[in-house]
């Protein structure tokens, strides 16, 4: 799963895709790579991040939406928490909702997908917000405490009219779990235990902070004056990246069935040595 980003304040390239050109060009760079699922989202909900109103995400998505879906066969899913956005992306052609919240923020998202029969993923998030948080939560055991939750998040969703078929589960990765690195590594690690729900786990470890190694120093950000935004060092990316797709590689030997990914080309490669 290729991730597209439409928002202006992104760590890893905001701003740099939220034109329609740019965005289709990019679409169509990582459809030749070899992705598998494109997703997008309007809205950061990394440390931090700013809230976006419904009507501001709409006018970022559903444009662009309109043209790459007329240019790509691949499957769309598009990241949002809001049943009207949702709404929308589904009428014009996106075919999966990704809920960093699991139907917590806005329980009538459950409707829209109902309505569609589409696959929507419900993520594990500390926070009971969007937006999460840098706070250094303590597991006794992180993976029981992800099992039930998506647990209760599942019941909920089915009683709500969504079908077992279309229910993907992730775990949540970097802030989303703690401020401490070492529970997205265990997660990965016992990704496995997961299995036991009988749902495809999608991962998202691509360019999160935890990937940065303890004593290498905070990573600068520059700003572009030709591009007018603000982006991580070329360099720390490389880093991550590089990190993150052996990461992605052992999720995928441990289970997991969707990685969502910002360097397909790096990734892809990465899994081929282990498939």
């Amino acid at each position: 799963m290729g991730i597209l980003n439409l928002t202006p304040d992104s760590f890893s390239d905001g701003g740099k895709f939220n034109k329609p050109q740019s965005a289709l060009k990019r679409v169509q760079e990582m459809d030749a790579e070899g992705a598998d699922i494109i997703d997008i989202g309007g809205e950061s909900t990394g440390p931090n991040s700013p809230e976006v109103n419904q009507e501001e995400e709409i006018k970022r998505v559903i444009p662009i939406l309109k043209i790459i879906r007329k240019h790509t066969k691949l499957p769309i899913s598009l990241d949002t928490y809001k049943f009207e956005v949702a709404r929308q992306a589904l009428e014009e052609g996106a075919d999966l909702i990704i809920d960093v919240t699991a139907l917590r923020q806005d329980p009538k998202l459950a409707e829209i997908v109902a309505r569609y029969k589409c696959p929507i993923v419900l993520m594990y998030s500390k926070d009971q917000t969007p937006r999460t948080t840098r706070k250094e939560v303590h597991y006794k055991d992180v993976i029981k405490t992800i099992k039930r939750f998506l647990e209760e998040r599942i019941k909920f969703a089915k009683k709500h009219g969504i079908s077992d078929k279309n229910i993907i589960i992730d775990p949540g990765m970097g802030a989303f779990i703690s401020g401490i690195p070492r529970y997205s590594l265990e997660i990965i690690a016992r990704l496995k235990e997961l299995q036991t729900l009988q749902y495809p786990i999608l991962v998202g470890i691509s360019r999160k902070s935890f990937l940065k190694i303890p004593g290498e120093g905070t990573a600068r950000a520059r700003t572009s004056e030709a591009c007018g935004f603000a982006t991580a060092e070329r360099s720390e990316l490389k880093k991550r990246d590089e990190r993150g797709a052996l990461l992605e590689a052992i999720a995928y030997l441990n289970g997991a069935s969707i990685i969502r990914t910002h360097n397909i080309k790096t990734t892809k490669e990465c899994l081929k040595n282990v498939q």
